[in-house]
C-alpha cells in the first residue's frame, strides 16, 4: 500500500469532528504522491521545484501515473503548482481504484454529498495497516490526517519529520488546503450577500 491509499483509508474510516472536504482530501493525496515518490527517489527537490528522477515504474498503477505526469522540462512545476494540478478530483480516482481492488461494504461517506452507494474497505490487512500506521503517530501520515481535518497536528509530529523535501511538500499541502478554504469562506459570504440583496428587493 501507499501512503495516498492509507490517506484514502482513514479518511473513510476515521470519525471526523467535520466532514473531509472533497477538494482537501484531492490535495493532501497529491502531496502524499509527492512524498512517496520522493522515498521511491522518482524525484528531487530543487527549493521547491519537482525535479524528476529518471522515468521508470514505481509499482503502484496510480503512483506510476503521477511519475509520469511530472513536468521534466525547465523551469521544473512547483510543488503549489503540481499539488492543484495533480490535485484534480484525484479523491475520486483513488476511490475507484480502492473500489476496484476492495471487498467493499455499502455506507455513505460524508465527503460524497449525495452519494449514499459507495463503499468503504472491509477489515483487511491493508485496512489495519492504515490504521496502525495512523495511531502510531507516524508523522506524515499524522501531518496529512491533520491537514484534511481528521485530527489534531501536535507539535511533536511536526518536528519528528526531518527530511527537508519532505516537509516542503507537508507545508505545501496546508497552504494549499488553507487557500482552498479561504476561498469557499469568500464564496459563502458572497452567496449569502447575494441573498440578501434578493430579499431586500
Amino acid at each position: 500500500m501507499t501512503t495516498p491509499r492509507d490517506l484514502l483509508i482513514i479518511t473513510m474510516d476515521v470519525s471526523s469532528s467535520r466532514p473531509v472536504e472533497q477538494g482537501d482530501l484531492s490535495l493532501a493525496l497529491a502531496g502524499a504522491e509527492l512524498v512517496d515518490l520522493l522515498g521511491a527517489r522518482a524525484l528531487t527537490l530543487d527549493d521547491d521545484r519537482i525535479v524528476p528522477g529518471p522515468q521508470g515504474t514505481v509499482g503502484d498503477r496510480l503512483l506510476d501515473e503521477a511519475a509520469s505526469s511530472l513536468v521534466r522540462q525547465q523551469p521544473y512545476e512547483s510543488v503549489e503548482d503540481r499539488l492543484w494540478r495533480r490535485g484534480r478530483d484525484l479523491s475520486s480516482a483513488y476511490l475507484a481504484d480502492l473500489e476496484a481492488e476492495a471487498q467493499p461494504t455499502s455506507r455513505r461517506h460524508r465527503w460524497i454529498p449525495g452519494r449514499t452507494d459507495r463503499a468503504e474497505p472491509t477489515d483487511s490487512p491493508a485496512r489495519r495497516r492504515a490504521t496502525d500506521r495512523l495511531t502510531s503517530g507516524e508523522p506524515v501520515l499524522a501531518a496529512l490526517a491533520a491537514a484534511v481535518g481528521i485530527q489534531d497536528a501536535g507539535p511533536e509530529e511536526a518536528t519528528t519529520i526531518t527530511d527537508d523535501a519532505v516537509a516542503t511538500v507537508l507545508a505545501a499541502v496546508h497552504d494549499a488546503i488553507t487557500e482552498l478554504e479561504a476561498v469557499r469562506q469568500r464564496k459563502r459570504v458572497e452567496d449569502a450577500a447575494f441573498d440578501n440583496i434578493w430579499r431586500g428587493m
